[in-house]
């Protein structure tokens, strides 16, 4: 849910008509990205608000009885084809490329999807991206077992380095002098991924990989080959924070680092 601060830049973005010609999400990036090539402005911090305390939507209850932390049905059917619509027409017309990372568990590594229409294959690759270890199910994608895409690629901008974009603006929901540490949760990795050691050795080393990739990620924006747009101070919000007041301060502390970097983002863009 630190992804509300993302989604407040990028609904800063869109509201400004700041066109990207790709996008790479990972995990949140994933499930809430969507929707800059959908051009739904504000729709992430809408439903969020909405339904964070729905039990179907996230809660121990759906994690006992259906395995997913984030119930599935209600956040890749219910929500986008009934509660609050997502636009696929206009995610389908818009030209800008969208990429979905997901890591392949048996093979311990990150695979893309390039996303077209916002259909099954697709919202299958977003709910793959944002399935949490340990509180998700793997997701089955063409008999391949995927989970979270931040266990192996927190940061896409390589990716989209290797498509050959060479403007490229990262958002990040941590501030700048942030590090991760190991996970103290690594015991129950062991437990719940047992069948899937390569997947195990991955997260075991995701703190080394995430820092490694901050530290290349602040010489590129030293070398004014990446723009990145990171909030000032820490959020505060758990990762499945559901209070409305304070997924709305996160979302607004986006909104404000957005609008104080559209001159420059715009300059960088040119």
């Amino acid at each position: 849910m630190r992804g509300m601060f993302s989604c407040g830049v990028m609904d800063v973005f869109m509201e400004n008509r700041i066109p990207f010609d790709g996008a790479a999400g990972i995990s949140a990036g994933a499930v809430f990205g969507c929707n800059y090539k959908s051009g739904q402005i504000g729709r992430a911090i809408r439903y969020n608000k909405k339904y964070g305390k729905d039990p179907r939507y996230c809660s121990f209850r759906s994690l006992m009885k259906t395995g997913d932390l984030y119930g599935a049905d209600f956040c890749y059917r219910e929500l986008p084809d009934e509660l609050d619509i997502f636009d696929r027409v206009s995610f389908s017309q818009n030209p800008m490329n969208f990429y979905i990372g997901a890591t392949n568990i048996e093979t311990g590594k990150i695979e893309y999807h390039k996303c077209t229409n916002g259909g099954k294959e697709d919202l299958l690759w977003m709910r793959a991206s944002a399935s949490m270890p340990v509180v998700s199910k793997p997701v089955d994608i063409n008999g391949k077992k995927y989970l979270d895409g931040g266990m192996t690629d927190p940061i896409p901008y390589r990716v989209m380095q290797q498509l050959s974009y060479d403007r490229i603006v990262v958002i990040l929901t941590q501030p700048k002098k942030y590090r991760k540490k190991k996970s103290l949760l690594m015991p129950l990795m062991h437990l719940s991924l047992s069948k899937y050691p390569k997947a195990v050795r991955a997260m075991a080393k995701r703190h080394l990989v995430y820092n490694a990739q901050l530290e290349e990620i602040m010489k590129l924006e030293e070398e004014g080959k990446i723009f990145v747009i990171r909030p000032p101070k820490p959020l505060l919000i758990k990762r499945t924070e559901s209070n409305p007041t304070k997924l709305e301060k996160a979302y607004q502390m986006g909104r404000a680092e957005g609008k104080k970097q559209l001159k420059a983002v715009r300059k960088y863009l040119k």
